[in-house]
This record gives C-alpha cells, structure tokens and sequence, in this order.
C-alpha cells in the first residue's frame, strides 16, 4: 500500500470542485489496496469580492467569461450532465445567484483536524448547488455542519468570532503564491498539481505514476 497525500485548493462555489472531487473518490475507490490518500480541503474564493447580497449567477458567468445567454445555457447543461454521472445533483435556476464563501472556508479551517473535514464540504456543496440556500447565511451554515456531523454550538461560536479570518487569508495567499489561480487544484505530495474536472482515469493513471516515482526515489 501506497500512501499520498492530497491537498485540495477549491471553493464551494465552484461547479467542477465536486465533479473533480467525487471522481477522485471513484479513482481512490478503484486504486483500494493499492494506494491510499490523506486528503486535505483548502482555502480559494472565487469572488472574494462578492457581495453579501450576491449577484446574479447566470449574468455573472456570462460577464466572466464572455457567453452568450445559449453559450451560457448549454454550459448549465454539461454541468448537470456531469454531476449527474457522479452522483451530484445541480439544480440551475435563472434566479441563482452568487454567494461570499469566506465563512465556508472558516468552517473548513475549524474543521480540518477532524474526520468530518471532508463531509462538511460536501454538505456545503450540496447547500450552494443542490439546496440554493445562502452559504453565507448562519443559520445554513451551522445546518451543514449538523450534517457532517460536526458541533453546531462550536461552529455557531466560530462564526460569532473573527477566528480563523488570517489563517484562512494565510492560506489563500499560500496557495496563490504557489501559482495556484484556477479550481479545482489538486496538490499531491506538496509538488504535484492535477488541475480541473478530470475523469477518474485521469486521476487513476496520475496517481499511480506519482506513487512510482515515489517508490523509485525512495
């Protein structure tokens, strides 16, 4: 057995986060007994900037990144398309709208040193992308973290406080010194990035050359 480690940069806003996440699980499912990972989330904001009100998703995207409305309309579709081929459900609606993150990645940093660090990410993404409820509201915040069954009153303390604003900030420029300027990133053994969505056997094959060379260098 293999072991590596994984950091992953993301956020919860971001679409391809959970589809390259849930097919790195299918490629860790199908490497078991061959390699096992120690997977870590980390801190990057979309739209650090963004508004407590938000904005409006469809518009925004379509400003970003020069769509146009069927441009924009079709990139919807291969999204669902995709999270529906792991097991993500994305529920698009014309009225979405963008959200601050920065709690999330509070939260995130609360509980990186537990078991739930993962399950508490999943329960944000399933809140911004199945849900449409406001991550950045508390009360959505501290449910998601009922269900990674993770302390409500400990987190409720969290967002009551500023802990964990310069870590998370800290963690942000860490990564963005790193040359990290796009999410999904994944961070394998501190110096092997794996970008974007990718399929499961994109993973598979990479992790499995990173293992290698591990082995060899060792």
């Amino acid at each position: 057995m293999k072991n590596l480690s994984i950091d992953v940069v993301s956020d919860v806003a971001c679409p391809w986060c959970v589809i390259g996440y849930k097919n790195l699980e299918q490629a860790l499912a199908s490497l078991d007994g061959e390699i096992e990972a120690d997977l870590a989330w980390h801190a990057f904001e979309l739209r650090p900037d963004a508004p407590a009100e938000g904005e409006n998703w469809r518009e925004h995207i379509m400003a970003k990144y020069g769509m146009s409305f069927e441009q924009s309309e079709e990139n919807r579709k291969r999204i669902t398309e995709a999270g529906s081929q792991v097991g993500f459900t994305f529920n698009f609606t014309d009225d979405m709208r963008t959200q601050n993150t920065f709690n999330c990645h509070r939260l995130l940093h609360w509980a990186k040193d537990t078991e739930q660090q993962t399950a508490l990410k999943l329960a944000l993404f399933e809140a911004y992308f199945t849900d449409r409820t406001n991550v950045n509201d508390t009360e959505v915040l501290l449910q998601a973290v009922e269900r990674a069954g993770l302390d409500r009153d400990s987190a409720a303390a969290v967002l009551a406080s500023d802990r964990y604003e310069q870590a998370v900030r800290a963690e942000e420029g860490h990564y963005q010194q790193m040359g990290v300027s796009s999410v999904p990133t994944f961070i394998v053994n501190g110096k092997y990035a794996i970008t974007g969505g990718q399929p499961a056997e994109v993973f598979v094959q990479a992790l499995r050359q990173i293992a290698s060379e591990n082995a060899s260098t060792a």
